[in-house]
């Protein structure tokens, strides 16, 4: 009932909400196949392969592609969290595994569970995975590994997590031969790469058409700095909103002051008084402010509860993260990070400890997550 906003279009009831953005390379792959071609332009290419196979499969027995790719993502993002709550049960205690579910669940990313998109079936095999390994079932491990980096790029920091888990643990040589069988997935891509395209890396070369370059993007993480500390407008103008930055230099000076104080005051206004300081930071700052925060935090949250995570999560959380850096680009990177299920364990025990603020965050959560959904359906880009 929505009118179509600037940019955008209405949303109309039925299937295609859940159809926009990289749904459509997903749709033609799975109907036309890959193509590519070394320019420097965007190419279906980028998008691994089992998603739309599988999405291809359900096509070949009648079914429309939305009604594939919804069934597809909707049932793996189920599967994720019955699987994330049974592992966490195993490693940790029950009030962990609860919280952590939650975040997955309620995460303002998670409508991409939803949708036509890879994150709920990436999610599910790479919980798998990691869950097999922390069990010993190393082959497992291998098995669900080998799926997940035939799903997402991401999947390749499960390579280095899982050799890196076996050396510092000192496991036995099957832990790494489960490791090295999680690279099956994207190098049976690769080889089909250099059958059809001559050019093995064609998926990593399609990247260009997303990002300026492979490495470390500067330029981009200082835009988006300045963009929630100065305000969007000072990044092109210097100094023409002043508004901006006085606003958040007046919600800093608060902050302090909270948690100068806090010993005189009671803990309940310091975390509502902190908690709406930051509700007011997101309504100035907005989308910028998600992708910094999702990153930076990760990074801080899996420092903070190492000694809370099993091996394999803490090194897969890193190598994660540090591939989003090392993606050349800014775009999607609080997408990208939900995908990385290290990051929301790690918010989950945190909010286990501190249940004023897990209440506060899910309610947060629930309205972005709203608005996001809102805004998928009304072909807006998010991220």
């Amino acid at each position: 009932m929505l009118p179509a906003p600037q940019g955008g279009q209405k949303a109309i009831f039925g299937w295609d909400v859940f159809d926009a953005w990289d749904t459509g390379n997903y749709r033609n792959i799975a109907t036309s196949g890959y193509e590519y071609i070394n320019d420097g332009k965007a190419h279906n290419v980028a998008f691994f392969p089992l998603f739309p196979l599988l999405i291809r499969g359900l096509m070949n027995v009648g079914l429309p592609f939305e009604i594939s790719g919804v069934l597809i993502n909707n049932i793996a993002f189920l599967c994720t969290l019955c699987f994330l709550y049974l592992w966490l049960l195993e490693q940790s205690d029950e009030n962990s595994a609860k919280w952590s579910v939650i975040v997955v669940a309620l995460s303002p990313l998670s409508f991409v569970g939803t949708v036509i998109y890879t994150e709920g079936l990436y999610l599910f095999l790479s919980v798998a995975a990691l869950r097999a390994f922390d069990n010993k079932h190393y082959y497992w491990s291998g098995f669900w590994g080998a799926f997940a980096t035939a799903t997402r790029p991401t999947g390749l920091a499960l390579i280095p997590a899982l050799i890196f888990t076996a050396f510092f643990k000192r496991l036995k040589f099957q832990a790494y031969l489960g490791a090295i069988a999680s690279s099956v997935g994207v190098l049976l891509f690769s080889l089909y790469c250099y059958q059809q395209f001559g050019d093995p890396l064609a998926f990593i070369h399609a990247q260009k058409g997303w990002r300026p370059s492979l490495g470390f993007y500067g330029e981009g993480w200082l835009k988006m700095f300045v963009q929630i500390t100065f305000g969007p407008v000072n990044w092109k103008h210097p100094f023409k909103d002043l508004l901006f930055p006085g606003a958040i230099a007046l919600i800093m000076s608060v902050g302090y002051l909270l948690w100068r104080n806090r010993h005189k005051i009671s803990p309940a206004k310091v975390d509502y008084g902190l908690g709406i300081l930051v509700f007011i930071w997101w309504i100035l700052a907005g989308d910028p402010l998600i992708n910094t925060a999702c990153i930076v935090g990760s990074l801080y949250l899996l420092w903070l509860l190492r000694s809370s995570l099993t091996t394999s999560t803490l090194i897969y959380g890193y190598c994660g993260i540090g591939l989003l850096l090392a993606s050349g680009g800014t775009i999607s990177l609080s997408r990208l990070a939900y995908g990385i299920v290290s990051v929301s364990i790690c918010l989950g025990v945190l909010l286990s400890r501190h249940p004023r603020w897990g209440y506060m965050v899910m309610g947060f959560f629930t309205l972005l997550l709203a608005t996001f959904s809102i805004r998928f359906a009304q072909n807006l880009w998010i991220g």
